[in-house]
């Protein structure tokens, strides 16, 4: 897909829609992060249908409660490896905080994909689906890490596009 003469909003969406469609996901977002300021929004939403609940919110400080509260988020901000959770119900809490993700997001399965560079973190693709748990496969797994440096130049590029809320503030980590 050339993205040459596309805005990055439209191109972010369009492979949102090509991961979800590939993956069958039921829902696929982006985390857009700033790590200069340590905010970030759920910022771009594929949604196979209306009745997918839309995460999208404002821009929220993310490196003071949130990596207490959330182990996935916490691995990400260390630039760990994408996490792949086939049960959210039978997850380890090392991995996850099952309460939060039931509260926050009411997914089954996901993909908590990092999208890093130079040992910061820029994003996260979460692709997840509803209901059931669902089996990632190496394929799948595969694939999902190959799309990923996809999407970082086009998260800068809005990142530096947008008006962050108290974006002249000292790093938060």
């Amino acid at each position: 897909m050339s993205v040459s003469n596309q805005a990055p909003a439209v191109t972010i969406n369009q492979l949102l829609e090509q991961v979800g469609t590939h993956l069958q996901a039921d829902r696929c977002f982006l985390y857009a992060r700033d790590p200069g300021v340590g905010k970030g929004r759920i910022a771009f939403c594929w949604r196979k249908n209306d009745v997918v609940p839309n995460p999208i919110h404002d821009w929220q400080e993310d490196t003071t409660s949130l990596p207490e509260e959330d182990p996935l988020f916490r691995a990400a901000l260390a630039c760990r490896p994408s996490v792949f959770v086939e049960d959210v119900e039978a997850a380890s809490p090392v991995v996850l905080n099952r309460e939060f993700e039931r509260q926050t997001f009411g997914h089954r399965a996901l993909i908590h994909a990092h999208i890093t560079d130079n040992g910061q973190l820029w994003g996260i693709l979460q692709p997840c689906t509803f209901g059931q748990p669902r089996h990632w496969t190496p394929q799948e797994r595969s694939w999902i890490e190959a799309m990923l440096p996809q999407f970082l130049p086009l998260i800068q590029e809005y990142i530096s596009s947008v008006e962050i809320p108290d974006k002249q503030k000292e790093p938060q980590a």
